[in-house]
């Protein structure tokens, strides 16, 4: 579906993360204030789509490459660390000189669910200028990731010309989003430049003002969506619509262990999807490794814990 001779499979931009993961804590009720929560050993891991999909697809064998802004403080270097010990290029985060690397404490209750206190901080400042700068990259990779849509107030505005641009070189598009989703404005320009793009349900939800996974994706299409289209929906899976039209039911796939930690399950899900699209598989072969990419995940503590090498995935997926 794109260049096979290009240095790089994919570059993953945008929310760049370190995850402070804080287990178990009852979020079912207010904590409120004056409490104590005996939890498990306080972790600290990566998080955001440059390090759940970017390592996802490093372990299913991609060569992938960070895109994004750190700060300079002991938060930047332990990322770049992290990523080289897992295989993805961090050769191209940028130390932002002012803003902090971007932190999330996550906190995950006894069947895997989690809540998330943010500090956004230096990949806010992603815009149109700092993908500019740095155009030479996507003409050297076949495909690029971006996320999330709804928490880059500084880029997309102007991200429609910016994926433009990037197609121009050669190199496919695909979008996530994130938080509630945002909105139409200016999802609409967006989305004729994208060849994929798969939000969560809630997210298409909140963009669409439908609830039914196809009227969401028709939504899409009637704005000018031209590539591959989705809808994730979790527990059941996904929907996916090809750009001739075809409809692909992807069911779930179960985990082949006990669910610890559903973080990030998204994000791999998009890694397998994209993985499989540039390994040559059908849209929905690629779905299948997507959802078992997905389930792979959620039995491990924090977005990467779970994650397996590729044949490992593609056998839970059924491909091999």
């Amino acid at each position: 579906m794109t260049e096979t001779n290009k240095p790089i499979d994919c570059v993953v931009c945008g929310s760049c993360v370190v995850d402070i993961l804080v287990r178990p804590v009852p979020l079912e009720k207010s904590i409120g204030g004056g409490h104590l929560i005996q939890v498990d050993p306080i972790e600290v891991t990566t998080g955001g789509i440059v390090s759940n999909s970017g390592i996802a697809m490093s372990r299913l064998g991609m060569q992938a490459v960070a895109l994004s802004y750190v700060g300079s403080d002991q938060w930047g270097s332990m990322l770049r660390d992290r990523y080289r010990e897992q295989g993805l290029n961090a050769d191209h985060l940028v130390t932002h000189p002012e803003d902090p690397t971007s932190t999330t404490a996550v906190l995950i209750d006894q069947g895997g669910e989690r809540s998330f206190a943010h500090c956004v901080g230096a990949p806010e400042r992603l815009d149109r200028a700092f993908f500019m700068d740095r155009i030479d990259l996507f003409a050297k990779s076949r495909m690029m990731l971006l996320g999330y849509y709804s928490l880059m107030p500084g880029l997309e505005g102007d991200l429609a010309g910016v994926l433009a641009e990037i197609r121009k070189r050669g190199c496919l598009t695909a979008l996530d989003a994130a938080g509630q989703g945002g909105s139409m404005d200016p999802l609409r320009e967006i989305l004729p430049h994208l060849d994929i793009y798969v939000p969560s349900h809630a997210e298409a939800i909140n963009q669409t003002g439908k609830t039914i996974p196809r009227e969401i994706i028709t939504v899409f299409r009637d704005y000018g969506a031209v590539g591959l289209l989705g809808v994730k929906l979790g527990s059941e899976g996904a929907l996916l619509q090809t750009a001739t039209g075809d409809w692909i039911e992807v069911p779930a796939v179960q985990a082949p262990s006990e669910v610890v930690d559903t973080t990030g399950a998204g994000d791999s899900f998009y890694a397998g999807l994209l993985t499989g699209l540039l390994r040559g598989m059908n849209e929905s072969d690629a779905g299948s490794l997507a959802a078992a990419c997905g389930a792979c995940c959620v039995t491990g503590l924090g977005a990467t814990g779970g994650l397996r090498s590729f044949e490992e995935t593609a056998r839970l997926a059924g491909l091999i």
